[in-house]
């Protein structure tokens, strides 16, 4: 994607796609905002994200951050899919916290993307790091093809 019209495009149709998918919907997830590279994403606690210890489950807070990334790995209007997500968990969070988190693309060849993911708490306290890999396919995502 060469032009800053094209690349417009792309971003409108993937922040459509976002606010409309059903996974995301389902756990609370609000993207906020998706582009060439990068997305923002939030997400509320609540007590069916609870684990053993009354603390949001770390699959909830990982769910939000593979949120975020197939935002931004599919933000320059090539299939991306992931290949690896390397997560560390710093914080717990709690029911009622609100969590964001955000998607910054560090690498990009033809064929891979790397990104780093960060998800913080309402207080600003850093909750989880990830750093992912993506393999870009040569096709537009489904989002582009209507």
């Amino acid at each position: 994607m060469d032009s800053e019209e094209e690349g417009k495009r792309v971003s409108e149709q993937l922040l459509k796609a976002a606010r409309g998918e059903r996974f995301a919907a389902t756990l609370g997830i609000t993207c906020l905002d998706a582009g060439p590279g990068h997305a923002k994403a939030t997400m509320t606690i609540n007590e069916g994200m609870l684990n053993l210890f009354g603390m949001a489950h770390g699959g909830a807070i990982f769910s939000l951050m593979d949120d975020v990334f197939q935002l931004a790995c599919n933000s320059r209007g090539l299939s991306a899919f992931a290949l690896n997500v390397s997560s560390t968990f710093i914080r717990g969070a709690e029911v009622g916290d609100c969590l964001t988190a955000e998607a910054r693309e560090v690498a990009l060849t033809t064929r891979t993307g790397t990104y780093e993911l960060r998800v913080t708490d309402g207080m600003g306290r850093l909750v989880a790091v990830a750093q992912a890999i993506a393999y870009r396919k040569k096709e537009p995502p489904p989002f582009l093809n209507g």
